[in-house]
């Protein structure tokens, strides 16, 4: 008798371990998901780091004005060329203050250090703080303009009604006259604004208050 032939099976084979296309797409969706919320968190921590960034940017290299902060007069003390520098002051919307210089403009020494004060009255009937930003126009200037104190540094708190005299100390370093580039520079021009600040630091009121003036360093 015929045999039919047989066909022999591997019962042992597994079927292959497939990963369903729902769960492909899910993986896809949580690592993109991922990168996403990564590259979101970079760029808003480098939006932060970018302000105190471009502060000390703009402090090292006196960028868009801004003057050079100086512990001491300079060594080679004052030149015979003169400048004028003139004072700028203004007030931003929302802090009730009277901000003026008590001069419009003085003829300084290239080199000599100079102490000019802002009178600051708060008109207001409750305590406010500001903190005030600067610059030196023309904006090249920055770099040769340096502070020695300035109530600029610090925020400042006053007392309802109060009135203070603010120092500022400086001088326009030497080296601007080896800078060919600033050769006809005659005047250069000091400006403040004052800011309100909403959350102000607890702390003393400014030092050297009460009317007492420092004289020139």
């Amino acid at each position: 008798m015929d045999q039919k032939p047989t066909i022999s099976q591997d019962v042992s084979a597994k079927p292959a371990n497939r990963t369903p296309a729902k769960s492909r797409g899910l993986g896809r969706d949580v690592v993109v998901a991922s990168i996403c919320g990564g590259v979101v968190a970079l760029m808003v921590g480098a939006s932060y780091a970018a302000v105190p960034f471009y502060n000390w940017f703009c402090r090292a290299t006196g960028f868009n004005g801004t003057t050079q902060v100086a512990t001491a007069a300079p060594a080679t003390g004052p030149i015979a060329r003169k400048i004028a520098v003139r004072f700028d002051s203004n007030v931003a919307p929302g802090l009730p203050w009277k901000f003026e210089p008590e001069q419009n403009e003085i003829e300084v020494n290239i080199g000599q250090v100079v102490t000019v004060f802002y009178t600051v009255t708060n008109q207001a009937a409750r305590t406010t703080a500001g903190q005030a930003a600067y610059n030196v126009a023309p904006l090249t200037v920055g770099s040769y303009f340096q502070k020695i104190n300035c109530f600029c540094f610090t925020e400042q708190t006053m007392a309802p009604g109060e009135k203070r005299e603010m120092p500022v100390v400086f001088y326009v370093d030497p080296s601007i006259a080896d800078d060919h580039e600033n050769d006809g520079l005659n005047t250069i021009t000091l400006s403040y604004t004052f800011y309100p600040v909403k959350d102000p630091v607890v702390k003393p009121l400014a030092s050297g208050e009460d009317d007492k003036r420092k004289g020139n360093l």
